[in-house]
C-alpha cells in the first residue's frame, strides 16, 4: 500500500518542483525586460542618434 500510496504522490512533487522553476524562470526574465528597458531609457539619446543613420535600429534582448 505504501509503495503505491508513494507512486501517487511522486508526479505531484515532480510538478511543483517544475512551477518553482517555471516562476524563479519567469522572474528572471522579467528582471532583465526591466533592466533592457532601464537601459534604453537611460542611453535613450544615444540610441536617438544611431537610428538617424539606421531607421528602426534597437540594441539587442538576448533572452
Amino acid at each position: 500500500m505504501y509503495i503505491a500510496f508513494s507512486a501517487l504522490r511522486q508526479p505531484a512533487q515532480i510538478s511543483i518542483n517544475e512551477y518553482r522553476t517555471d516562476v524563479e524562470n519567469e522572474q528572471e526574465v522579467l528582471q532583465r525586460i526591466e533592466g533592457y528597458r532601464m537601459a534604453c531609457e537611460k542611453y535613450r539619446d544615444e540610441i536617438a542618434a544611431i537610428q538617424k543613420y539606421i531607421p528602426g535600429w534597437m540594441p539587442s534582448f538576448k533572452r
